[in-house]
């Protein structure tokens, strides 16, 4: 706003007068006149608040009978226009363009110009809201499409609180009125804002005419407005003491969780938690319990997949007294049975939930109980499934401790490492860094590394490169000295492997662990395995040295890359292979230009390129060509 602020007083050229807008906006360029509309503001500053305010703000309101694009850009900004009309005394203008934008057909310019309506009346004051923007709502209300009804509703709780009595009891009517609209888009707009509208009332008022209101709405004919009449149950509830949630909240809630259709089934389960923490942990022993298992017995996947997201964290917030009494006789039933369920979505969900069930219970229920739900998930079909239960190993370490899950659990997942289905092992592969993690490096070392570099040998590509990050997040983790001891004597034993592709593998490993290992290591230990590589019979490992030895170029010295490097590429560059001298022939010309850059003037790395670069350049075109 400053900048515009300056151009203007300025006298920018950029700053067209209101004839030149009106021309942009007549324009049949859609992008021309969408670009008119966000320089509004600009303008606006250059014609001054009370031109603004005289021709800008008419003109606008006249011309909605564009795009939705430009529509939208234009709701948007005239939202944040109150200083550009003079501030807050003379906001009020800004209404009638927003009205018009707010009764359009187009849902996303409502909704926006709604927002914009909203943003604006917190900057009225009371006596502009009771003799404009009241007006506006009450106009909107009874407009005759659909379309301005709705976007009335989400005004409603902005103006409400900052009214006198009287209004407010009109007000309360009109929302009562569009709570009722023979429209289903309308009550869903009301079911939608009731809960925002029920924190704005008082007390008194949401019991006798929001509740009665809340309670048509949660019956509609319609499930689009009573899955929304759900979203209230929360706000209401918070607002009543627990004796009135009993009596005005509940019976509509139990009739919601058993409701015909499964899209109101499926909103009591997704706002379960929220529900339970709103009506407070009587109300929740006494009716949510039985309750919540309907929902995860529920007919439809959906619905059971949602609740069984919740499980864990409704446990969680069941009162101490009867939590372990809950959650063995009435949950953990209805949890076994989700274990096999038939819809893979349903087992997903439980399996991203159910090892945070371990804390809760303790580790004598967890050992006899869950543990074994545990194994089965692991061996589901459904990878999924698997990788959810590895993923939270941690809840249950801390738990049973690292003795117990190794005799339990680790089986399994060695099991899953060396699965037939490749991509199963990548995805364990995947997870075996946040393992080790929780594990320990001990625990690791003993059981699970060998693994690791099994699968640096795997005859999927896929695989071994996953190996080679693996190693990487590894070492990140325990550190170098590890690394020494454990990966780098695996990894340089890989150059001397007779398959080619192992010895391939080997180079990508030292490629990453460069990274995590530092300069010193890299030249000390990981060097002399890349440079007895460029000997390598196969010409795929030969090209791979050079590019190596070029993306290492930042870990070695001025020495070593005038001695073995200069002198391993040197040697590949006359390769009788046009790969491999195109890849040494690049690597020099890259480290030449890195150690040239370092070096005081008159030093260089001495490398014949230019000629004979190109000639084996043209060579490898006419190969390929």
């Amino acid at each position: 706003m400053a900048s515009q602020m300056a151009q203007a007083e300025s006298g920018d050229d950029s700053l067209y007068p209101i004839a030149v807008l009106i021309d942009e906006l007549r324009n049949e360029d859609v992008q021309l006149r969408l670009n008119s509309i966000k320089k509004l503001s600009t303008i606006a500053l250059a014609l001054g608040v009370e031109r603004t305010r005289s021709e800008l703000i008419p003109f606008l309101t006249d011309t909605i009978y564009d795009e939705d694009e430009v529509l939208l850009a234009l709701a948007e900004q005239l939202g944040n226009f109150t200083p550009l009309v003079g501030g807050p005394e003379f906001v009020h203008c800004l209404l009638p363009p927003l009205e018009s934008l707010a009764t359009v057909e187009e849902t996303v310019v409502r909704d926006k110009a709604v927002d914009s309506l909203r943003t604006i009346a917190a900057q009225h004051s009371q006596a502009d809201l009771e003799n404009h923007f009241v007006p506006l709502v009450k106009r909107l209300s009874g407009g005759d499409w659909f379309t301005s009804r709705t976007s009335a509703c989400g005004l409603f709780a902005v103006c409400y609180p900052r009214v006198s009595t009287t209004i407010k009891d009109e007000l309360r009517q009109q929302f009562r009125n569009l709570a009722g609209d023979d429209t289903p888009m309308v009550r869903r707009a009301g079911a939608g804002k009731l809960g925002e509208f029920a924190k704005a009332v008082e007390t008194e008022k949401l019991k006798s005419d929001l509740i009665p209101m809340f309670t048509i709405l949660s019956q509609d004919e319609q499930d689009s407005v009573r899955l929304l009449a759900v979203e209230a149950c929360v706000s209401i509830a918070s607002l009543l003491p627990s004796e009135d949630t009993d009596q005005f909240v509940m019976p509509t809630l139990r009739l919601a969780a058993e409701d015909k259709s499964w899209r109101v089934r499926y909103m009591v389960a997704d706002k379960f938690i929220e529900l339970q923490k709103a009506v407070g942990p009587e109300i929740t022993k006494n009716d949510l319990v039985q309750a919540f298992q309907g929902l995860l017995k529920d007919c439809e996947a959906e619905v059971r997949a949602a609740a069984a997201h919740k499980v864990k964290d409704f446990c969680q917030n069941l009162s101490e007294d009867v939590r372990e009494q809950v959650i063995m006789n009435s949950i953990l039933p209805c949890v076994k049975d989700l274990v096999s369920d038939a819809n893979q979505h349903v087992k997903s969900a439980l399996a991203s939930v159910i090892m945070g069930l371990s804390p809760i219970l303790g580790k004598d229920n967890t050992i006899e109980h869950l543990l074994p739900l545990f194994l089965t998930q692991l061996k589901d079909e459904c990878p999924e499934v698997r990788l959810n239960i590895i993923s939270n190993l941690d809840c249950v370490n801390e738990v049973i401790g690292i003795k117990q899950l190794s005799q339990s659990l680790l089986p399994a997942i060695v099991e899953l490492a060396e699965d037939t289905k490749w991509r199963v092992r990548l995805a364990i592969i995947e997870y075996m860094p946040l393992l080790a993690g929780q594990l320990g490096v001990e625990f690791f070392d003993e059981k699970l590394n060998s693994l690791c570099m099994t699968w640096l040998a795997d005859h999927v590509f896929a695989i071994r490169e996953a190996a080679t990050l693996n190693l990487k997040k590894l070492v990140e983790k325990f550190g170098s000295d590890w690394a020494s001891q454990t990966v780098i004597p695996k990894v340089n034993s890989m150059a001397r492997d007779q398959n080619y592709l192992h010895r391939l593998t080997c180079l990508f490993c030292i490629n990453l662990l460069s990274e995590a290992l530092g300069s010193e290591i890299t030249n000390k230990t990981l060097l002399p395995t890349i440079t007895s590589l460029a000997a390598d019979s196969v010409a795929n490992v030969r090209f791979n040295v050079a590019k190596s030895l070029q993306k290492l170029g930042p870990h070695f010295d001025q020495t070593t890359l005038q001695g073995q490097v200069k002198t391993t590429l040197d040697k590949l560059k006359t390769d009788g292979d046009t790969d491999v001298q195109y890849y040494a022939l690049e690597a020099l010309d890259v480290l030449t230009n890195e150690y040239d850059n370092d070096q005081p003037s008159g030093e260089s790395f001495n490398v014949q390129t230019p000629k004979f670069w190109a000639s084996s350049l043209i060579t490898c075109i006419c190969i390929f060509m």
